[in-house]
């Protein structure tokens, strides 16, 4: 019987939603939540023995403490293996699950096994370090992830040959391996272009990443009568957060008002983001979201005038779907208020 230890947030553990997200690790034996479809999906030959929760604040905010407490509570049972989520687009319950197979990989030396959506920070994070099965951005996709994770899981387990990105549902690591055909490489390129060229279907062997592309807007015709606004993923934020951005894989942004503010100090401003030191931007924020600057612009006629709100979150970790959103929603705001051009600044 391959014996299993389960991981997952507080959300999945019934505990609750943003505001348990702090809570602390915890073990319980058995299934949890999404669980018991993973042990039905697993099959006889696997048994979940126990399933550590955390919260996904508390976690991504101690790592290196929440890293340990969990790998001693997996360390009681002995596991075969370990599963952590999946964890869809949900970005720091995607870097959790990805620092915590990682973590168990290299101190148990045991197999490992995530999943979450291809754009979740976690994914691009760990995906070299470790099998991610790529799921659904959302967890309407539970149903099909789960039997993904569990086929891939026991393979891993039993040790078996694991095949292409394709063949078992994973996210592709980057790795290029050399493959006898028996046809050369010339004679298959000019049949996939002779296919292309019919409108015929063709599969390519070197796949291509795929970037957005932004189409420039058209210049600003007169700074000195534009309205100008300040957005940033720098995290600036009033003193004490008020709105707890997170410091990593921000699940929001803030709105605030600069109305008659003419420099940040730092007894009325500092950083949220995680992952550099926030000394000098919370010594003077103006650093990160050039507020300054912008009030001598606009007493010297540079610029129109600065907009009296700015936007922020964090950038760490965030993952495209939450900026995309983010952004869509305010892009209409500042729209609205008539602002012309933003200066987007980050760390």
């Amino acid at each position: 019987m391959i014996k299993v230890v389960h991981y997952i947030n507080q959300f999945y553990g019934g505990i609750g939603g943003e505001e348990k997200a702090d809570i602390k690790p915890e073990i319980r034996e058995g299934v949890v939540g999404p669980g018991m479809a993973l042990k039905a999906a697993l099959g006889k030959d696997a048994e979940i023995v126990a399933t550590v929760i955390c919260g996904d604040s508390y976690f991504n905010e101690n790592i290196e403490t929440a890293t340990a407490e969990i790998l001693d509570m997996i360390k009681t049972y002995s596991p075969d293996l370990f599963i952590a989520g999946p964890a869809f687009n949900a970005g720091r319950y995607g870097v959790a699950c990805g620092s915590i197979c990682k973590a168990v990989k290299e101190n148990l030396n045991i197999p490992v096994l995530t999943a979450m959506y291809i754009e979740n920070p976690g994914a691009d994070m760990f995906k070299k370090d470790m099998f991610i099965v790529s799921t659904a951005n959302a967890a309407t996709g539970m149903r099909q992830a789960i039997p993904a994770v569990a086929k891939l899981a026991i393979k891993l387990a039993n040790k078996e040959a694991i095949g292409s990105p394709a063949e078992e549902g994973y996210i592709p690591q980057g790795i290029r391996k050399n493959l006898f055909r028996t046809e050369r490489g010339s004679k298959r390129a000019v049949n996939m272009l002779v296919a292309k060229l019919r409108g015929e279907a063709f599969e390519t062997e070197y796949p291509m990443p795929d970037f957005d592309r932004v189409a420039p807007n058209q210049p600003v015709q007169d700074m000195s009568k534009a309205k100008i606004a300040l957005v940033t993923s720098g995290g600036i934020v009033p003193k004490g957060n008020p709105d707890r951005i997170e410091s990593s894989s921000a699940s929001k942004y803030g709105k605030y008002d600069i109305e008659g503010v003419m420099d940040l100090t730092e007894a009325t401003y500092e950083t949220a983001h995680g992952g550099y030191d926030p000394v000098y931007a919370n010594i003077d924020s103006d650093r990160v979201l050039p507020v300054d600057v912008l009030r001598d612009m606009e007493k010297e006629g540079l610029i129109g005038k600065l907009h009296r709100y700015f936007y922020t979150t964090t950038g760490n970790g965030t993952s495209v779907a939450n900026s995309k959103k983010f952004a869509s929603t305010f892009a209409q705001e500042l729209l609205a208020d008539g602002v012309q051009a933003v200066i987007l600044t980050s760390t």
